[in-house]
């Protein structure tokens, strides 16, 4: 059969024709009006100083358009539940695809939230176990943690054509533990830091957050009537004080409302321990480490699961053993087994369980809870959901994915990212480290410099043609510290002994204190058990990790670090009136907007508006607190200063205050002279909350300080003022510790350890103690050859 004689060069489709995502006019923060082209199906890199503007134009323009468009897809009533999301600042966007944000937020760290059930891994051991475990105990839900088992009598009625059937029973098989609920611990109660039993109600007897006299939480007690109030509770009856304690939830009025009345237990059981600790208030975890004891569960031993569930086992393996294993052995595990009757769902297994050795994850176990990941082993859990979905021509945003990698583990991160764009994805990376930004197809640098100095686009093209521009990013592109000829002495040292915290095996080090220490190795090598779960009681240590800062839009750095403090005295000893006028959250508040400088209108079933309060017009100040002026400044005018600004403002003349010029030197210090003193903490990116972190506790009196790698965010040009502040508080006497992979840091120390050699089981040990010189020359570990190839050696 003979084939027409094909034209050598076919017209393009009209639809091939939209191959770039347009961005015109966008003002979103700091942007200026910024105008650009982005391919699609091409891995894109957004990088400039931290500050200039990445974020605001991937996450709160680009991606944040394309979810609030996909959103308007659903009908109203579904939208209902959905954040409403507002429209970014931006004249044009054109060209978008659904957006999928891989970013840094910790995971939802709900008691019962794990490394499996965060991915399809566990849902898949437990098809697994319920098809080929023996005894066969039940379906997949029968391995469940999260599924209780049910047992329940009643007529059910089942119509079938015509006959009817009327069942008597109701049984649910579930795995959850019966004892812990699933948790894997149980809780003992300090019923001393409850309440005071020598006083009664009526005198204040309670001692719990929230529970003070006169407010709702106390009066349920004090007026339930099943108790005495005027009596101490050391003279309450057996029945009185199990109604106080344990009483079970029973509807009754109270102070003529009905309300339901139930035991303190069970009430702060709920209140309190069903929450997860790290998201609660200050006081209330102050609280509940006081008077909570949390311990194993002895009738699962940890494991979350009934006794059922762990008696089903495969090859002498139980899922609870499954789940426990390092996922590089279950893999292994799993690859052994050869049954026909699952060879889909094993090679679907396998390739999930492949992906987290991949992706540098093998050293976690399935039952690490979700909640005890870093931001980076967060970020990358999430990757593994996108790695083997089907979905091609999609948006995929990223947000720095190489923290907390070493640049061992970096290249197989590259590998990753290359292999989501070959499937035909666009991907976008805001990204510092050069390892990656040499793999883009197209690169965007934002700058020149931070906040209002930034927000613009100062180059648009291949990574060759960032090295010869003369930007920021461009000219510090191809820096390489070198290492020290002469390192500091130590003036003693920090004793580590028989360290065994996860996976350290019985290790013993010697930290030298008066002097710069990093501490290194690949991730899951042990260096965060080492510094943050083994260190000596009683160490004299300020530790800085990388914890998000909690804090509401009314939150800002001018709160945070307490520098407001000292700026409101200042204000009112000037104009002889009270403090509290000069604070947004107290007397000087704008009564329209509350203090908020803004007014949200809810719209029901439609999105709802955010507008700027007109009678304080976003200053959110009263007109007469504004009347009060500080050097020819009111406070709006002072909190919307920069760092840099307001160290000169109250370094001298009328306005001159000590106080607050220290918290501003040191928020200089650490890289934070553009941000302005009353931008609300929720829109800092994640390496200025840590500087912010920082500069804050360098207040603090301690002599050891512990960072947990504080270059998170920086550009290559911050590094090198974060090394200045490094050796400005070794040199001011005290000891510094950093848990770093950023070989400049490593290249600056005074003295390294080196954990390894590997990840999980395969780490956990000391591999090399000494100078940077000593680690290159020897090259003896996967980060002495990293750090000689670096240094040029």
């Amino acid at each position: 059969m003979s084939k027409a004689p094909r034209a050598d060069k076919q017209p393009a489709h009209p639809a091939d024709r939209h191959d770039l995502i347009r961005v015109h006019g966008a003002r979103e923060n700091n942007l200026k009006d910024v105008s650009i082209e982005i391919p699609k199906r091409r891995l894109t890199v957004f990088t400039g100083v931290s500050g200039s503007g990445k974020s605001s134009l991937v996450f709160d323009t680009i991606a944040a358009e394309s979810q609030r468009l996909i959103n308007e897809t659903y009908s109203a009533f579904v939208q209902g539940f959905m954040p409403t999301l507002s429209r970014p600042e931006v004249d044009v966007l054109d060209g978008l695809t659904t957006a999928i944000i891989v970013d840094q937020q910790r995971m939802g760290a709900d008691p019962r939230s794990t490394v499996g059930t965060a991915t399809d891994a566990n849902a898949m051991l437990r098809i697994l176990f319920s098809r080929l475990g023996k005894p066969h105990i039940g379906p997949p839900s029968a391995y469940a943690f999260n599924v209780p088992s049910v047992s329940a009598r009643g007529a059910i009625t089942v119509e079938r054509g015509d006959k009817k059937a009327v069942k008597a029973t109701f049984n649910r098989t579930g795995g959850m533990c019966p004892n812990c609920e699933g948790r894997g611990t149980v809780s003992d109660i300090d019923l001393t830091q409850l309440y005071d039993d020598s006083k009664s109600l009526d005198e204040g007897a309670l001692t719990i957050p929230g529970y003070t006299p006169g407010g709702w939480n106390y009066r349920l007690y004090s007026e339930s009537g099943l108790v005495d109030p005027a009596k101490p509770i050391r003279k309450y009856t057996k029945k009185e004080l199990h109604a106080f304690l344990h009483h079970e939830p029973t509807r009754m009025k109270i102070a003529g409302i009905n309300m339901t009345y139930e035991g303190l237990i069970p009430r702060i059981q709920k209140s309190f321990l069903a929450k997860d600790k790290e998201g609660m208030q200050s006081h209330i975890r102050a609280f509940v480490d006081r008077a909570v004891t949390f311990t194993t569960c002895p009738e699962c031993d940890g494991t979350r699961l009934s006794e059922g569930a762990r008696s089903s086992k495969i090859k002498r393996i139980s899922i609870a053993d499954a789940c426990a294993m390092q996922i590089s052995d279950l893999a292994a595990w799993v690859r052994e087994l050869k049954e026909p009757s699952v060879a889909p769902l094993l090679t679907a297994l396998q390739l999930t369980l492949d992906s987290f050795v991949e992706i540098g994850l093998g050293y976690l176990s399935l039952d690490r809870p979700a909640g005890t990941l870093s931001g980076g082993e967060a970020q990358r859990v999430k990757m593994i959901r996108h790695l083997g979905s089907s979905l091609t021509d999609v948006t995929y945003v990223f947000d720095e994915p190489t923290v907390g990698l070493h640049p061992h583990d970096i290249q197989r991160m590259n590998e990753l990212l290359l292999q989501l764009r070959d499937k035909g994805n666009t991907v976008l990376v805001v990204e510092h480290k050069p390892e990656t930004i040499a793999i883009a197809d197209h690169v965007v640098d934002l700058g020149p410099g931070a906040g209002t100095a930034g927000g613009t686009v100062c180059f648009e093209g291949t990574v060759d043609g960032l090295r010869k521009a003369g930007t920021v990013t461009g000219r510090h592109f191809d820096d390489r510290a070198s290492v020290k000829d002469t390192v500091r002495e130590p003036d003693g040292t920090l004793q580590i002994r028989g360290a065994t915290t996860h996976n350290l095996r019985n290790v013993d080090v010697d930290i030298p204190l008066g002097v710069l220490t990093v501490i290194t190795g690949v991730a899951g090598s042990g260096k965060s058990s080492l510094v943050h779960g083994s260190l000596p009681p009683g160490a004299d240590v300020v530790s800085i990790d990388q914890s998000p800062i909690r804090g509401s839009r009314r939150s800002n750095p001018a709160t945070y670090t307490g520098l407001l403090e000292p700026i409101r005295k200042a204000f009112a000893k000037a104009n002889g009136v009270k403090p509290a006028l000069f604070s947004a959250n107290s007397e000087g508040a704008c009564p329209t907007c509350n203090g908020a400088g803004v007014i949200y209108t809810d719209l029901g079933i439609m999105a709802g508006v955010t507008s700027t309060c007109e009678d304080c017009e976003g200053k959110r100040f009263q007109s007469s607190v504004l009347e009060y002026l500080l050097g020819g400044r009111d406070i709006s005018e002072v909190l919307a200063m920069s760092v840099t600004e307001a160290v000169e403002f109250f370094g001298s003349g009328e306005a001159s205050t000590p106080a607050a010029q220290r918290i501003l030197a040191r928020l200089a210090d650490v890289g934070l002279g553009y941000l302005s003193l009353g931008q609300p903490l929720t829109t800092l990116s994640g390496g200025e909350r840590q500087r912010l972190k920082l500069a804050t506790n360098m207040a603090e009196k301690g002599g050891v300080y512990i960072l947990d790698e504080p270059t998170t965010g920086l550009h290559l040009a911050d590094v090198e003022q974060l090394l200045g502040l490094l050796d400005r508080l070794v040199d001011s006497g005290k000891s510094v510790i950093v848990v770093e992979h950023h070989q400049a840091v490593m290249a600056h120390a005074d003295w390294i350890i080196d954990l390894g050699p590997g990840a999980g089981h395969d780490g956990g040990t000391i591999v090399f103690e000494g100078t940077p010189a000593e680690l290159v020359a020897a090259r003896s570990t996967l980060t002495g050859e990293h750090l000689a190839a670096y240094v040029g050696a």
